[in-house]
């Protein structure tokens, strides 16, 4: 059994299915594909997003991806009651200095902190002055 090491935020799990795929950001998640994860957190945004779409070939490609693809091969993990501690600590200390964060990326950091995960997102700055948490930009490292 591979450990896990990654949690994908809903902007690279959003990388394969682009229409110009980013070759770095391809090659390290081919590399790394066993030790990701996502957070339930970011399986809601990414079906959240598809079912906003029109009936059609693009909403059925991406429930493909979704169901075929993503939940049959990365572990989704809960917004529990540890994260929950974690995210209301974080978030209001945050408000306290007067650098709020957007509910759904603290929840991704909480889901990230307590599993000892590295957050991979293209949005580096989102997850910026959150103690223990590590971000990495496959797209350009």
């Amino acid at each position: 059994m591979v450990k896990l090491r990654y949690l994908l935020d809903t902007n690279a799990l959003a990388e394969p299915v682009k229409a110009q795929l980013n070759a770095r950001f391809m090659a390290r998640l081919a590399e790394n594909r066993d030790s990701c994860a996502i957070a339930s957190v970011t399986w809601h945004e990414a079906l959240y997003g598809m079912a906003r779409l029109a009936p059609g070939a693009r909403q059925k490609a991406l429930s493909h991806y979704l169901h075929d693809v993503v939940a049959a091969t990365l572990p989704i993990l809960p917004y529990d009651d540890a994260a929950a501690v974690w995210h209301a600590n974080v978030r209001a200390e945050r408000e306290r200095v007067g650098r709020p964060l957007a509910f759904a990326d603290g929840q991704i950091a909480a889901i990230a902190q307590v599993h000892g995960l590295v957050v991979v997102t293209a949005n580096v700055s989102d997850f910026s002055g959150l103690d223990g948490i590590v971000v990495e930009n496959w797209a350009e490292s």
